[in-house]
């Protein structure tokens, strides 16, 4: 049996609680670093280093000009269509790292879902790379089982290595209509979270 780590913090700001969820790998598999890869271009990590304040919503990250640029990456989603990073370009992005088998993940799905539906029309794109090792199998009826109604890739080595080395998941990277990652979390957050960014951006 695969056994999953579950990370708890508790966290009170401003008088609101934020509860940070997040998975590392089953134990006996390797990290996911260490996958194989799958496909796709050589990926090169971003030059500047990401913002990394997961539970604090930035005030003005639509006036920051310092913004490191999203690794671009070619992946296929569940069609068999190709999905470029750079295709993107103009467009805000949700980019989330996750894995059918990580609790947090599975309790934001919903919310993405949602997101989805109320901001596509207006400019939002959300990509969820998952991280699962078997690839296609649990992916396809997960995302039946959850109505998903966004593109889901399966990552492989050359989009970790690009976004920094994926530890934990929930991991998830916002990027504003110029391909610039203006913010990443770590841990489940509820949609309001991201409203609040994405808002700005769009």
């Amino acid at each position: 049996m695969k056994t999953i780590k579950f990370f708890i913090l508790t966290l009170v700001i401003a008088g609101s609680s934020f509860y940070l969820q997040t998975c590392s790998q089953p134990e006996r598999e390797e990290p996911v670093t260490e996958m194989q890869p799958s496909g796709g271009e050589n990926q090169q990590q971003p030059e500047k280093p990401v913002s990394n304040t997961p539970t604090q919503v930035p005030a003005e990250v639509e006036q920051n000009s310092n913004y490191p640029m999203a690794p671009n990456f070619v992946l296929e989603d569940a069609n068999g269509t190709t999905i470029r990073l750079s295709d993107y370009k103009g467009k805000v992005v949700i980019l989330d790292f996750w894995a059918t088998w990580c609790g947090p993940c599975r309790m934001e799905i919903p919310g993405y879902v949602d997101l989805y539906k109320k901001y596509n029309a207006k400019g939002l794109e959300i990509i969820g790379v998952s991280l699962d090792r078997d690839g296609w199998t649990p992916v396809r009826p997960f995302m039946d089982e959850y109505d998903i109604n966004y593109p889901i890739v399966i990552g492989d080595m050359n989009i970790v290595q690009a976004y920094g080395g994926i530890q934990s998941i929930p991991t998830t990277f916002i990027i504003n209509r110029n391909g610039e990652v203006v913010e990443r979390k770590i841990g489940a957050r509820p949609p309001e979270y991201f409203e609040q960014i994405i808002a700005k951006l769009l």
